[in-house]
C-alpha cells in the first residue's frame, strides 16, 4: 500500500443529494484501463468518494455535483486507451427525476 486512502467501490447511493454527483464513463476499454487509472484521471476535479469499474464502463462518485460537472466538462471526448469518451453522451452526470 502506498499510504494513499483507498476509494470505495460503492457508487450506487440512493441519496437524492448524491445522485447528481455521479459520473458515468462509457466506451471504456476495461481490459486495459483499471480503477486506479480512472481515479488518477478524474481526481483532479474534486474528491472522489467512490469509483466502480465494470466491463466497458465505470462510475465515479464525487463529494459534490460541482465536481462531477467539472469532470464532465473537462473530460468529454478525451481518448483513453484508444477509446474516445463522451461519444453519444457516454460521459454524463446523472440527474434524479421525481
Amino acid at each position: 500500500m502506498t499510504g494513499k486512502t483507498q476509494t470505495s467501490n460503492v457508487t450506487n447511493k440512493n441519496d437524492p443529494k448524491s445522485i447528481n454527483s455521479r459520473v458515468f464513463i462509457g466506451n471504456l476499454n476495461t481490459a486495459i484501463v483499471k480503477k486506479v487509472d480512472i481515479e488518477a484521471i478524474f481526481s483532479k476535479y474534486g474528491k472522489i468518494v467512490g469509483c466502480s469499474v465494470h466491463k466497458g464502463y465505470a462510475f465515479v462518485q464525487y463529494m459534490s455535483e460541482r465536481h462531477a460537472r467539472a469532470a464532465v466538462a473537462g473530460e468529454n471526448a478525451r481518448i483513453i486507451a484508444g477509446q474516445p469518451l463522451g461519444k453519444s453522451c457516454s460521459l454524463m452526470v446523472f440527474t434524479l427525476v421525481l
